[in-house]
């Protein structure tokens, strides 16, 4: 079974090793992988000690919204469908 590639978990986890990229890993000017190991060790205890969760702004009656108002264009202009032509 393969997870589909825009899963919520696939971009938190991308975001994630962006973030290492950005802030750990470089410059690389490592000399040895233990100076990498302890850096992204350092690096996680960091992190863990200051992480919270994030607060979503967009609800469930936002989305409601986005549908509603995307419904009604759609209807207004059924030729910008992304379907295509009918033959």
């Amino acid at each position: 079974m393969h997870t589909p590639v825009h899963a919520s978990w696939l971009n938190q986890v991308e975001i994630f090793f962006s973030v290492v990229q950005r802030k750990v890993v470089t410059p690389n000017d490592f000399t040895d992988l233990k100076q990498v190991a302890d850096r992204l060790r350092a690096f996680e205890d960091r992190y863990n000690a200051t992480a919270q969760p994030f607060q979503w702004k967009f609800t469930t009656s936002d989305l409601d919204d986005l549908l509603a108002r995307l419904d009604g264009h759609t209807a207004d202009h059924p030729e910008e469908s992304s379907a295509g032509p009918t033959i």
